[in-house]
């Protein structure tokens, strides 16, 4: 007789990389860590190496270089100034807008998805549904041929 083990939820690389730049992003705020150093400081963390390092590398330091301009992309779909949102809804919602931005081989949903899953695991209670709505009103902005294929 065999055993079912209860299955497991494999993470992803590429989600790996995703929530390990939301840390790193959540230090550069509070502290103003340059990207260099975060990447450095987090290469001992466990779970760094099961993950995919150049997509971590490109999202920390893209989103921390193009701060001010995903900064601006996102305000006009936010209902107060991107500062008042809590330092990790305000990380996932840079991921997401530089991958909106800068991966367009990823498709808007898995994006969407991607940033959805990260503010479940690590937002406020209902960050997810904020985070759903402002990311639903960019990519219609950003993507639009690709919203309107669907």
């Amino acid at each position: 007789m065999t055993s079912m083990a209860a299955p497991t939820m494999h993470k992803t690389s590429r989600r790996r990389s995703r929530e390990f730049a939301m840390q790193g992003l959540y230090q550069w705020q509070l502290a103003g860590t340059d990207a260099a150093t975060i990447e450095s400081q987090m290469s001992v963390a466990k779970g760094f190496d099961r993950m995919d390092r150049a997509y971590f590398s490109s999202l920390l330091a893209g989103a921390i270089r193009e701060s001010g301009r995903l900064e601006e992309s996102l305000q006009p779909y936010l209902d107060r100034k991107c500062a008042e949102l809590s330092p990790i809804e305000r990380a996932i919602l840079f991921i997401a807008a530089y991958e909106l931005e800068n991966q367009i081989d990823i498709p808007y949903r898995v994006v969407i998805n991607e940033a959805v899953e990260l503010a479940k695991s690590y937002g406020g209670t209902d960050g997810f549904k904020y985070v759903n709505g402002v990311l639903d009103k960019l990519a219609a902005h950003k993507r639009p041929l690709e919203i309107t294929r669907k």
